[in-house]
């Protein structure tokens, strides 16, 4: 993050970093939570759009993937662990770029977001 970057004012009164970081926290649902309750900064609405979007997604079709993997033998686990923990990182990056202060616009996701903030 700058130095004594301003991102702006938020209707929570939180810190637009902490609001944004939080709106990740458990995907969908506290970006949907923020999402709504934020209605002036930017910043804030971005990061609860792409929450909502990218981890919606995930956590609708991650266990079909799973699900699907799982039928073939040990290369199927192991594929399904993989994608497991590329989402795990995949979250824990999203919530330290946003507490920093940085838009990390994922693929697809992010253009939504872009869009919808």
């Amino acid at each position: 993050m700058a130095e004594n970057q301003n991102l702006g004012s938020t209707t929570t009164g939180m810190q637009a970093e902490l609001a944004a970081m939080l709106s990740y926290l458990v995907g969908p649902i506290t970006g949907i939570i923020f999402y709504l309750i934020e209605k002036e900064n930017k910043y804030v609405r971005f990061h609860a759009m792409q929450s909502i979007v990218a981890f919606g997604f995930l956590w609708i079709f991650l266990p079909v993937i799973y699900f699907v993997l799982a039928m073939i033998p040990v290369l199927g686990w192991a594929v399904a662990s993989l994608l497991w923990l590329g989402s795990i990182i995949l979250w824990i990056v999203c919530m330290i770029k946003a507490y920093q202060g940085e838009y990390l616009k994922l693929p697809v996701a992010g253009d939504i977001a872009e869009k919808n903030s």
